[in-house]
C-alpha cells in the first residue's frame, strides 16, 4: 500500500485536525486485522505486516501529528510527492525535497531533517551517508508530518498566536 504524506493535511485516513475519535477510528482502519502486532497499541500505533509503524499524536483532542517509521518490507511504501522517504538513502531524499521546499539540518540533530514549511521532520539516529550496510544511519528511520505551530517554542507560539489575533 501507497501512504501519501500530504502536509499540511494528512496522510491516509488521517487528517492533521480530526478529533482523537476520528483519528483512533482512521487509525484503526488501517491495522490489518489478520497480521496484529503485539505491538499495536489501541489510539496510539499500528504496525503493518510490512513492518511500517504508524503512531498518531493527539493534544486536547485533536491529531496534531503523524509519524511513520521504516518498514522492513517493501509492501508498504511512504511518499511524498514522488520521493519514496524510506527507500531512497537519507542524503538523497534531502536533496529531493530541496528541490521541492527548504530543508534544513535539525540544530540538536544532525542527522535529522526539517522541512519547516511543510511541518514535516525526517528522522534517523545518526548519520552514515555512504555506507548502505548502515542501514539506521544511511536511511531515515522515521517522518514526522504535524500542524502548524507543532515545533514552536513558547516565545514562538506567543508570537504566532499575537500575529492570528
Amino acid at each position: 500500500m501507497d501512504f501519501d504524506i500530504a502536509p499540511p493535511n494528512g496522510v491516509g485516513p488521517l487528517r492533521i485536525g480530526m478529533t482523537r475519535h476520528a483519528a483512533n477510528t482512521a487509525l484503526d482502519s488501517l491495522r490489518d486485522p489478520s497480521a496484529i502486532s503485539e505491538s499495536d497499541r489501541l489510539g496510539q500505533r499500528v504496525f503493518r505486516p510490512s513492518g511500517l509503524m504508524i503512531s498518531i499524536h493527539c493534544m486536547r483532542d485533536t491529531l496534531e501529528a503523524v509519524e511513520l517509521g521504516r518498514p522492513s518490507l517493501q509492501a508498504d511504501r511512504v511518499l511524498f510527492q514522488g520521493v519514496d522517504v524510506f527507500v531512497l538513502p537519507a542524503r538523497e531524499v534531502v536533496r529531493r525535497v530541496g528541490e521541492l521546499t527548504s530543508i534544513e539540518e535539525d540544530p540538536d540533530e544532525d542527522a535529522s531533517f526539517v522541512a519547516p514549511d511543510l511541518l514535516l521532520s525526517f528522522w534517523r539516529p545518526f548519520a552514515a551517508d555512504d555506507e548502505p550496510e548502515e542501514e539506521q544511519g544511511h536511511y531515515f528511520s522515521s517522518v514526522l508530518l504535524a500542524r502548524p505551530g507543532y515545533y514552536d517554542t513558547p516565545a514562538q507560539a506567543a508570537e504566532r498566536l499575537q500575529q492570528s489575533s
